[in-house]
């Protein structure tokens, strides 16, 4: 599922923080900022592109200039070009003077047209910066998104398995709640996804038995992390007394997962009477650091048994 914003979406999230406001064409709000069928191909954002237009189309100092000194027909062509193009939205930089004629035409093409007082380079570099993340691909996976000594940690598995009041135990433990239930993940980068909670679920966390719970009123701000790069999957699964006889005693049941086609690194826990599973996590977390640093534990204990195995060996012969 791709993201999706449009031109509203825009002015609302980012208006004080981009200098935003609205100057004409209100009428096309709803316009999409991704590429959409209509308009294949075009790169995101930059200056005043006509031979390759722009979604986001920015005017600065020097794009004013230049249409100031075209003659009145090659302006007026040069506009409606703009247009047609059908650019999400038009912004002039720099807090520049609105072009009456620009006014009118965005107007009548219910093409948005904002004004910022940011300079077209900052405005452009902010803008990638924020639509990077509003328009990656994006999906939902059921589960808790928690940090765990700093990582990204998802815990997954079957409904009533324990999730929840794993995640409560790994928070009185100093550890933070990012989302509860539906946490959405999207690809800010060729190996990274990026997890975040849903508005309308931000804080909240349900836990059987006693319902709805709000963390942030519980244990803190400092309780709450809003986003994290997702490097962990910890799924939990029940397993009878046979079952865990028959696990890899040495390497553990690692796997990797796919999500938004990224391999994500997965370790399944066996849930059963007795194991004390936050400190699992802790433990899975803490290995997975050390693994991303180069040290591999059974392979330094399987290399160990065999530089021992050799000593002996020639301890016998001579």
């Amino acid at each position: 599922m791709e993201g999706t914003a449009t031109v509203s979406t825009l002015f609302q999230r980012y208006q004080k923080r981009l200098a935003l406001n609205w100057v004409s064409g209100q009428d096309g709000e709803q316009r999409s900022l991704g590429c959409s069928e209509n308009t294949p191909g075009k790169s995101l954002i930059g200056h005043l592109n006509i031979i390759h237009p722009n979604r986001l189309q920015i005017l600065g100092q020097l794009e004013i200039n230049y249409l100031d000194k075209l003659s009145t027909p090659q302006r007026t062509e040069l506009i409606q070009q703009l247009c047609t193009a059908q650019p999400a939205t038009v912004i002039l930089a720099e807090h520049v003077d609105t072009p009456t004629d620009l006014q009118k035409a965005c107007e009548q093409s219910q093409t948005p047209l904002l004004s910022s007082e940011l300079s077209s380079i900052k405005l452009i570099s902010c803008l990638r910066h924020y639509l990077g993340s509003e328009l990656a691909e994006k999906t939902v996976v059921h589960g808790v998104f928690l940090e765990v000594h700093g990582m990204g940690v998802l815990l997954t598995g079957e409904s009533s398995v324990g999730k929840s009041e794993l995640a409560l135990e790994l928070l009185t433990r100093g550890h933070r709640f990012i989302a509860d239930d539906a946490p959405e993940f999207s690809r800010v980068g060729p190996d990274t996804v990026r997890g975040r909670c849903p508005e309308a679920l931000r804080d909240f966390l349900e836990v059987r038995g006693l319902g709805v719970l709000n963390v942030r009123a519980m244990y803190g701000d400092s309780a709450i992390k809003l986003s994290k790069d997702l490097r962990l999957v910890i799924h939990l699964q029940r397993l009878a007394a046979q079952d865990l006889q028959q696990l890899d005693r040495l390497k553990g049941s690692y796997r990797n997962r796919t999500i938004l086609d990224i391999e994500v690194p997965e370790v399944t826990l066996p849930v059963a009477t007795g194991r004390n599973l936050a400190v699992l996590v802790e433990a899975a977390v803490l290995d997975h650091i050390l693994l991303r640093k180069g040290y591999n534990a059974p392979e330094a204990f399987i290399k160990r048994q065999q530089e021992l195995i050799q000593s002996q060996s020639n301890d016998d012969k001579s």
